[in-house]
């Protein structure tokens, strides 16, 4: 079944991008970026930053703040696995990409971040003039057993408007 994704989170002050793939079935569940709360990704902001973000509202006007952007590269998709819901990037047959030039022509973006393979895979195959902005890192989802926040840290706090 196809699922259109979040709308992205930005405002004109935006730097930098944070590019997922596609919502999981839990962030669906809950209509927000990673939903799942064993996912890495807000608990990871917290602790960069030493702010507590509890609700939607919070996480937006925290992104905001800093000047970060957050959306997915796929803006109309599925995640199936046979004739299961999946949340697996593997699993993801993008049917729509979300239109990063658009994105970029209202804000101040000059670097995407792109959490896990699967987005930076997709950014490069439909957007590859924008592989000098992009960095790939570490997926923030629980099945990534490599994860290493490091990487994370270094890009967000030098590259976030404090």
């Amino acid at each position: 079944m196809l699922k259109r994704g979040f709308e992205p989170i930005f405002n004109n002050e935006s730097e930098v991008l944070i590019l997922g793939s596609f919502p999981s079935k839990m962030s669906f569940e809950i209509g927000f970026y990673y939903g799942n709360p064993r996912n890495r990704f807000w608990k990871m902001l917290q602790d960069f930053f030493k702010v507590e973000l509890v609700s939607v509202e919070a996480k937006k006007d925290f992104l905001l703040h800093y000047r970060i952007a957050l959306w997915d590269i796929v803006c109309l998709g599925s995640n199936m696995q046979g004739d299961k819901e999946s949340s697996m990037d593997k699993t993801l047959l993008a049917t729509e990409i979300s239109d990063l030039e658009a994105l970029l022509a209202k804000t101040q973006i000059k670097t995407i971040l792109c959490n896990g393979k699967k987005a930076y895979f997709l950014l490069n195959k439909y957007y590859p003039h924008l592989k000098d902005m992009a960095k790939s890192l570490p997926s923030t989802s629980p099945a990534n057993v490599r994860f290493d926040s490091k990487q994370w840290e270094v890009e967000l706090v030098s590259k976030s408007n404090f």
